[in-house]
């Protein structure tokens, strides 16, 4: 089991506080964390894994402190951004893939039988000698999504990873997220996709107004909205 804990949790940028006071124990498979734009939901997506370190406050992920153990970290939390482009580096998408395992100790050969499974496990296998940049916009965020499972994590943090996509993009990138053996927690607009999760962090002004189940949750979000 994963456990993710935030201790009274504050992030600042500048004299701007983005989240106030958040304690929380993540150990559910599935959470969903909804909110409005600005928030503070990315922000506290991207505290999981060290992208962001708190002001004050702790992040613990299985006992592992964010601020000081970053590396170790990251190697047990995989992030997936809103835009696949920000994440693929290499020219083709096996390549990216394979960029992924670069400090993993494999054998060249090793590493090509990965990448192999993982394309395939993903739809990808046709796509290994294409350009990375040429692909459509879901089988980019797939690609994206592939290059961080490839390293194993324990965690997948993904920050609205269906934001740029059609409905049929977005229900395939959603499939695959719900199919994982890891924990998940899912950064959403789409209130649709978290009708399945453990649980649903509702986040307003920089904290967590609701904590409850997708039939609870939901619903006092719209209420907040309106």
């Amino acid at each position: 089991m994963t456990e993710v804990v935030l201790d009274d949790v504050h992030v600042r940028h500048g004299e701007r506080e983005v989240l106030h006071g958040v304690s929380l124990r993540l150990t559910e498979r599935r959470v969903a964390v909804i909110g409005a734009n600005g928030s503070g939901k990315s922000t506290l997506a991207r505290l999981l894994n060290g992208l962001i370190v708190p002001t004050s406050g702790r992040v613990l992920v299985d006992g592992l402190d964010t601020r000081r153990r970053g590396r170790e970290v990251r190697r047990r939390v995989g992030f997936v951004f809103t835009d696949p482009d920000a994440q693929i580096i290499m020219p083709t998408v096996a390549e990216d893939v394979a960029y992924s395992l670069r400090r993993s100790g494999l054998s060249r050969a090793a590493v090509a039988a990965r990448v192999a499974a993982e394309l395939d496990r993903h739809g990808l296998a046709d796509h290994a000698d294409h350009p990375a940049h040429l692909l459509s916009g879901g089988q980019k965020q797939l690609l994206a999504l592939t290059s961080v499972l490839v390293t194993a994590p324990r965690l997948v943090v993904a920050d609205e990873p269906t934001t740029l996509l059609d409905l049929r993009n977005t229900r395939a990138v959603a499939d695959r997220l719900a199919a994982l053996d890891q924990h998940v927690v899912l950064v959403t607009h789409d209130l649709d996709l978290v009708s399945g999760f453990d649980r649903v962090l509702v986040v307003d002004g920089g904290r967590v107004v609701v904590d409850d189940v997708p039939a609870a949750a939901v619903p006092a979000y719209r209420r907040l909205m309106a």
